[in-house]
């Protein structure tokens, strides 16, 4: 009886069995597919900054060197989880940086600390990321609790979630500005979005895949005599510069925000989980719970080196899965790319700056088909999910009800205590923690036909 030769794990895989995951591209196509993932999360990465600098007191020139040592962190955070190492990083094209979920309690201790209010942040967010870092491996092993029902769930919260944002770009990003929302800036983000779609229709091969970033050129170069490009910040910008080691002092550990800031870990987890098993499903190799253990390992470890170099929590970014499901590159090593542009952008405010020209409207109408991609798979996700079986559609109802609340109505919340407004004002948070409970409570707690019912929907295999 003929015996078919195993594949030792040591040994180099061909071109035909290595998966899409693995592949590396040509130089060119390396670069430009990863510099569009760049552009896809520049805004996000330097955005939060923007928000906490003049918050907590930092003057015009230090809030634009935080931001370029978000960006730095940013790319550091891209290789641990592209690249990895040992457990760490999940090994899948998998952009990391600034999260949101950090922004309002980072605010909250500027108001208190006053003048120590970075050095007391960044000593937090490093006490946060320990904690994260250990706790990984349990996290990992939940993946169980996140069956198709669960994930098409918390996938389409991320994308509708996202949206948001988008619209706010597409009116110009400013909302005390005087052309909020203007015609100008909603018809150049209409015209970015019809640029992006024609691209997609008409262009083929690596043309088609990159159609996002010649979008947002295409839509540049007709914001410049439409007169919302702005080309200040490439004069004011230096051509080199390095995030000096704890720039702006020793972190302080003040108990009150290491807990602030350990919650905010906690969510990022959450959403990290989410994000990493929607990415699974989309680029065809299913996370496990050994792939979510590293993917968080990551996302730790970037966050507790981050303050190190004057930049703040790390977790992943949803807007960067869009961008994989809708072009079709899977290939991690473009996103590892990705990571050293962050990483000289970081280190070279003058191409920084460059990248920043990109009118927010032109970003805005590209963001519309990236952020609706992710929705999109969610919903393709929930489309296998069994939806006719036990109480499935409840669970979706209900879960996506809820994760809709802080979308909807943004002052929902507003009487509850602030601690838990981290929580609560993060939809995908809700809506992935409500539908983790009721899949607990229907699937897996009641009788042997419910638990049935949930080893029907396909779940994720743990190794």
């Amino acid at each position: 009886m003929a015996v078919t030769p195993r594949f030792r794990k040591d040994a180099v895989a061909s071109p035909a069995e290595r998966h899409p995951v693995d592949e590396t591209l040509p130089p060119l196509r390396m670069f430009t597919s990863g510099l569009q993932h760049v552009a896809a999360m520049y805004a996000g990465v330097v955005a939060p900054p923007m928000i906490v600098g003049p918050a907590v007191g930092l003057s015009a020139t230090e809030t634009a060197f935080l931001m370029g040592a978000s960006l730095f962190t940013a790319g550091l955070a891209t290789l641990l989880q592209t690249l990895g190492f040992w457990r760490v990083g999940a090994k899948l094209p998998f952009v990391n940086g600034v999260s949101f979920a950090g922004v309002t309690p980072m605010v909250a201790i500027g108001k208190d600390q006053g003048a120590d209010a970075i050095p007391v942040i960044f000593g937090a967010i490093i006490v946060a990321g320990a904690l994260g870092f250990f706790a990984a491996p349990y996290f990992g092993r939940l993946v169980r609790f996140f069956p198709p029902v669960v994930t098409g769930t918390v996938i389409t919260l991320i994308g509708v979630s996202l949206l948001p944002v988008a619209f706010n770009w597409s009116q110009g990003g400013n909302r005390t500005a005087a052309d909020y929302g203007s015609l100008t800036n909603i018809g150049m983000a209409a015209a970015t979005l019809a640029l992006v779609l024609l691209m997609r229709k008409f262009l083929r091969g690596f043309l088609r895949q990159i159609a996002i970033l010649l979008g947002l050129v295409a839509g540049t170069l007709i914001a410049i005599p439409v007169g919302i490009t702005d080309f200040s910040a490439i004069g004011r910008a230096g051509l080199v510069g390095f995030p000096t080691p704890f720039h702006f002092g020793a972190p302080q550990f003040h108990v009150a925000a290491i807990v602030s800031m350990c919650i905010v870990m906690l969510v990022c987890m959450t959403e990290s989980t989410a994000d990493i098993l929607a990415l699974g499903r989309i680029v065809g190799r299913p996370a496990d719970a050994r792939t979510i253990e590293g993917g968080l390992r990551a996302d730790a470890l970037g966050s507790a080196l981050s303050p190190v170099f004057n930049g703040f929590m790390c977790s992943a970014f949803a807007q960067n899965i869009g961008l994989v499901a809708m072009t079709k590159v899977r290939s991690r090593f473009v996103v590892a790319a990705g990571g050293l542009i962050l990483i000289a952008l970081g280190l070279c405010p003058v191409a920084a700056s460059v990248i920043a020209v990109v009118p927010l409207p032109v970003l805005g109408g590209a963001g519309i088909v990236l952020f609706g991609s992710v929705a999109a798979s969610g919903i393709q996700t929930l489309a296998g999910a069994a939806m006719e079986k036990g109480e499935n559609a409840l669970i979706v109802a209900a879960s996506i009800g809820i994760g809709l609340i802080p979308i909807a109505a943004p002052d929902f919340y507003h009487a509850f205590p602030e601690d838990l407004l981290v929580v609560l004002d993060s939809g995908i948070s809700t809506g992935c923690v409500v539908a983790i409970l009721l899949n607990l409570a229907f699937n897996h707690l009641g009788s042997r036909r419910d638990r049935a019912a949930a080893a029907a929907q396909d779940p994720v295999p743990v190794h």
